[in-house]
This record gives structure tokens, C-alpha cells and sequence, in this order.
């Protein structure tokens, strides 16, 4: 089922159940409140008859055939007196024979018993007992009406025991409320219906706005698996929805980023091994040729000396390309740095440069990966004696970090240029796959570190000086005293 669907049935069904459950309390409550003040009408309509010049004696005394009598006629004018608020009224002993009622006098006599009266034997007898009651509701008649009885004891009459002794007073009255309520049990039903209307449509709204752009979102994740992304995410509106599809186009971005990175590497892997491979096949043939064993010694040398730049070559590539999966350990960083700058530091003396290391007396604990922080400090400072003929290399503590900082005093690096020195293949030599850099960024933020180019251009006497900072150990070992 979709998921609009699924949003016009919750929103249907809620609201069906609240107006439903909300309008049937109201009628049963409105129905029952009025019910209790139309009982409360009838025993006080009942009983202001009863009081008001009712003999219960008297009409106890009503035998059949005194229908033309002066005390009976009074007596019934007395009854009819009450139409003016009930419908009927009847006068009834226990044994429910009819003393007098507000009938026509053919229709029920005196002795006979009245056939309205029928349901409500029990209703007289409380009265008796308890000198009122009230009968339930009942109907619905002609017109769609409900009735009801109020029984009041003529109590003038009353003779504990003697059921054929008591006059009870009964009265019919309408009960006119119920077509309101039958009104409102039709408005109700009709209010439920709208609200499930109205909410199946809120809800279609709602869902539309919601899968509208799920839809347009899942379409562009499959642009994008099939390798379409030169069109822009649309940017949806919306807290979440909008959230997501700026993250889609920074995913798209990214890919595209990647991408392109991967054309540049493998362009430049094309271009940095052909060198290399073509000085090998210049330097073989020439070894293959020569004759003097000197000669050839060289050539061969030569060979090497490309086989060798060859592997650095796939090495970084192989570095850059490849996950890193630092192995963190507790070190003093000062040995895989000495190791770095020994490496370098023979290179440096052939061509004439300078190296100059400081590191403290003290060890300085670094939580790293101890291979990983000597490619750094060799990668930055083969980069520096590139650039200029004088390198310094040093480390200090600095708020619970170890920072190596690499100088040179070559040109620098242009401020147009500091922005983009990290980016993989960026390099400003004629030669290099400009991996160096990139590696160390990648290298020192996956041993949780960083590293800055805090200097550059050639005005200064430091031409450029880059910076990394790893994580201090958090215990130092205590300093041994001295004898």
C-alpha cells in the first residue's frame, strides 16, 4: 500500500472514531440529562395535581354507571384541568380499575381498565409504596413521538395493605426533546462524515507534499546509480525532506568530485610512469649495447635509480588510493621524525642543502601510528628540501598536542595558491604526481590529527612552514632525577 494511502485511512479513521465517540457521548449525555429533567417535570406536575383538590376517598368511591354524577364530572374537570400541560391524566386504584381520566367517558369507563395503563403495573405499585414514580421512555408512536408516565399516590387514600384501597394519579406527558436529539444524532452522523471527508482530502494534501518529493528524490538516486549527475538536486522544502536533498547533492558533488579525481589519478599515473618507463627502456638498450664494462655498470645504475622512482611512484599511489587503517599506539614521536630526517638528510648533503633538527631531551608521546607519522615527517620534509637549500625540522608540546613543524626557506607558496596546496594532484613542479601533501592531510586526520600551512611567500626568511598536530599521550612518564 503506498504511503498516500496509507495516510487517507489513518487520517479517515481518526477522525470517523473522534467525531464518532465525541457526538455518541454527547447524545447519551444530552439524552440522559433530559430525560431526568422531564421526570423531574412529571412528579412535580403529578404531584401539584395530586395536592390540589383530589379526594382520594371520593374517587375511590366512583362506581360504574356514576359517569353522569355532579362529583364525577367535577372530579374529571379537574382532570382536564391538567391538559393544559400533559397530554392525558388518568386516576387508577392499585388494582388498576379507572376512577376518572381526561378520556371521553365512552371510551373509558369507570371500573374498566385502561390499556395504556397495561406496561406500567410496576410503576404503580412503587407509587403506592413510595407515593411516586416514573415510567422509562417509550415509543416511538405516530409522528416519530416517545411518552412518558409520572405516577403520584393520592395520598388522602393511602391504606397500607389494601390494595384495592389506593388512588394513584397518573400522568402522560411527551417527551418533546427527543426529535432534537434525533436532529442532532442526524447532524452528528452527517459532522462525521464531512470530518471524514475533509480529513481524507487534508490527508492526500499532506501525503502529496510528502511523497511529491520522496518521489523526485528517489528518481534522482537513480540518476545517479546509473552515472547521470550532471543535473542538480532540486532543493526540497521542508525540515527533514530539505535536509535530505542538500545531502544528496553534496553526495552528488561528491561523486562527481571523486570522479574526477580518479580521471586526474589515472591520468597521471599514465604520465608519471611513462617517464620512468622510458628512461628504463633508454638505459637497457644502452647497457645492452655497451661494451665497456664500466659503461654498463652505470647504465645498469641508472636502471635502478628509475626503478626505484617507479616504486615511489605506485607507492603514494597506493597510499592515497588506499584505506587507512592507523594501528593508534602510545610513542615518543621524536624516533619515527630522526628516522624521517636520516633518509633525507643524505640526499640533502649530495646536493649541498642543510637539515637542522630539534627535538626536546624529553620523549614526547603522540597516540598515533608510528609508520604513519614517519611517511608525514618524510613526505613534508622531502617537500621542503625541494623547495629550498635550508630545512628545519622541530617538535614541542603544545596544549596536550605534540606539534612537528617542517620549515624551508625557498619561495613559499603563493597566497592564491594556499587554499589548494592539500588537493590531490595539485603541484607546481614539472615533475611529481602532487600526492605529497594529500597523503599527509590523509595520513595525519586519520590518526586524528591536522596540519596547517602556517607561513608562506618569499618575503620572510621561511618560505613556507607546515605544521601537524597529533594527539599527546594523556600520562607522561615522570622525569628521572638526577644522581
Amino acid at each position: 500500500m503506498s504511503l498516500r494511502r496509507q495516510y487517507v485511512l489513518v487520517f479517515v479513521a481518526f477522525s470517523v472514531l473522534v467525531t464518532a465517540l465525541g457526538g455518541t457521548a454527547a447524545y447519551l449525555s444530552t439524552s440522559d440529562a433530559l430525560e431526568r429533567e422531564l421526570d423531574r417535570r412529571l412528579e412535580q406536575v403529578a404531584g401539584a395535581a395530586a395536592d390540589v383538590g383530589l379526594s382520594g376517598n371520593l374517587l375511590l368511591g366512583f362506581r360504574p354507571g356514576m359517569e353522569a354524577s355532579p362529583d364525577f364530572q367535577r372530579e374529571k374537570a379537574k382532570l382536564e384541568y391538567l391538559t393544559r400541560t400533559v397530554e392525558e391524566a388518568y386516576v387508577v386504584s392499585q388494582d388498576l380499575r379507572a376512577l376518572v381520566t381526561t378520556l371521553p367517558t365512552d371510551s373509558v369507563r369507570i371500573g374498566e381498565f385502561p390499556p395504556d395503563l397495561a406496561p406500567h403495573i410496576s410503576e404503580i405499585n412503587e407509587a403506592v409504596v413510595n407515593g411516586s414514580a416514573v415510567s422509562r421512555l417509550y415509543g416511538p408512536f405516530e409522528g416519530g413521538r416517545y411518552y412518558k408516565y409520572g405516577f403520584v399516590r393520592v395520598d388522602h387514600s393511602y391504606v397500607p395493605g389494601a390494595p384495592g384501597s389506593n388512588a394513584v394519579l397518573a400522568v402522560r406527558m411527551p417527551a418533546e426533546y427527543r426529535r432534537p436529539l434525533t436532529d442532532f444524532r442526524r447532524t452528528a452522523i452527517a459532522g462525521s462524515l464531512a470530518a471524514a471527508v475533509i480529513a481524507a482530502l487534508v490527508a492526500w494534501f499532506m501525503a502529496t507534499a510528502i511523497t511529491g518529493p520522496l518521489n523526485r528524490l528517489g528518481r534522482v538516486a537513480l540518476r545517479i546509480q546509473r552515472g547521470r549527475m550532471d543535473e542538480p538536486v532540486r532543493k526540497e522544502r521542508g525540515g527533514e525532506l530539505g535536509r535530505l536533498s542538500r545531502a544528496m547533492e553534496r553526495m552528488r558533488v561528491g561523486i562527481l568530485h571523486r570522479d574526477e579525481q580518479l580521471r586526474l589519478m589515472l591520468a597521471q599515473v599514465a604520465h608519471e610512469i611513462r617517464n620512468p618507463l622510458g628512461g628504463l627502456e633508454l638505459f637497457a638498450s644502452a647497457a645492452a649495447e655497451a661494451e665497456n664494462p664500466e659503461e654498463r655498470v652505470e647504465f645498469i645504475g641508472k636502471v635502478r635509480d628509475e626503478i626505484t622512482a617507479l616504486n615511489r611512484i605506485i607507492d603514494d599511489f597506493l597510499t592515497f588510493a588506499r584505506p587507512l587503517r592507523p594501528q593508534g599506539e602510545l610513542h615518543d614521536v621524536r624516533v619515527p621524525v630522526q628516522e624521517a630526517v636520516e633518509l633525507v638528510e643524505i640526499e640533502m648533503r649530495d646536493s649541498g642543502g642543510k637539515l637542522t633538527l630539534e627535538l626536546p631531551a624529553q620523549p614526547l608521546l603522540v597516540k598515533a601510528d608510528s609508520e604513519h607519522v614517519k611517511r608525514v615527517a618524510l613526505n613534508l620534509v622531502r617537500n621542503a628540501a625541494q623547495a629550498g637549500q635550508e630545512v628545519m625540522v622541530r617538535c614541542e608540546a603544545e596544549r596536550g598536542e605534540v606539534v612537528l613543524m617542517v620549515s624551508d626557506n625557498g619561495p613559499g607558496v603563493p597566497p592564491e595558491l594556499e587554499d589548494r596546496v592539500f588537493e590531490p594532484f595539485f603541484t607546481d613542479k614539472e615533475q611529481g604526481a602532487g600526492l605529497g601533501l594529500a597523503i599527509v592531510k590523509s595520513v595525519v586526520e586519520a590518526n586524528g590529527g591536522r596540519v596547517e600551512l602556517t607561513t608562506g611567500g618569499g618575503a620572510s626568511a621561511v618560505g613556507a612552514e607546515f605544521r601537524v598536530y597529533l594527539r599527546g599521550g594523556e600520562d607522561l612518564p615522570p622525569e628521572e632525577e638526577e644522581d
